[in-house]
């Protein structure tokens, strides 16, 4: 597993950069590589990605999200991958956009990519296009506020999530 941690100040406040960043659709305008995304529920997107001249697609499915706060997410096929973007509140005006990420490269040209960096930085430059991009326009196309809970974990009981279920809630 390869993981993958970048982050990014940008100048908008912190409402501005999650609403944004929850447009998955406008992807493509500062990531590298992403073709087309669909949102096909709330908790679903479609990616079409073309790397290396591989047109590669996949699905992946949104697993927590909190407004202002956090995205996490992982593919539910195509190579392995999770990760969160949290927001930051630095000042009225400022928020650190943090990604954390995890994949497991397949295919030997991935593997390769993976052992050169190429995955790490290209990131590093979507985070900067996002900067760019967000800046630029300085307020957000739209914005998903909706809440997703973490599913417990094999073990976990409502109350040892961090939404403060209270012991004895049944699982979601």
């Amino acid at each position: 597993m390869t993981t993958i941690e970048k982050s990014v100040d940008v100048a908008v406040p912190v409402t501005t950069a999650y609403n944004q960043w929850t447009q998955f659709e406008s992807f493509p305008r500062f990531m590298e590589g992403v073709e087309r995304i669909t949102q096909v529920t709330p908790t679903k997107t479609h990616w079409v990605t073309k790397i290396g001249g591989v047109t590669r697609e996949f699905d992946a499915e949104i697993t927590e999200q909190h407004p202002d706060e956090r995205v996490a997410w992982h593919t539910v096929d195509g190579t392995p991958q999770g990760g969160v973007v949290t927001f930051h509140r630095i000042d009225d005006r400022t928020t650190r956009v943090h990604v954390q990420m995890q994949y497991d490269p397949q295919t030997l040209t991935e593997k390769a990519g993976a052992a050169l960096g190429v995955v790490d930085h290209r990131v590093k430059g979507d985070l900067e296009r996002f900067k760019e991009f967000i800046e630029g326009r300085g307020i957000e196309e739209g914005g998903w506020r909706g809440d997703v809970q973490r599913p417990p974990q094999a073990g976990e009981t409502r109350h040892d999530l961090p939404d403060g279920g209270r012991p004895g809630d049944p699982l979601r």
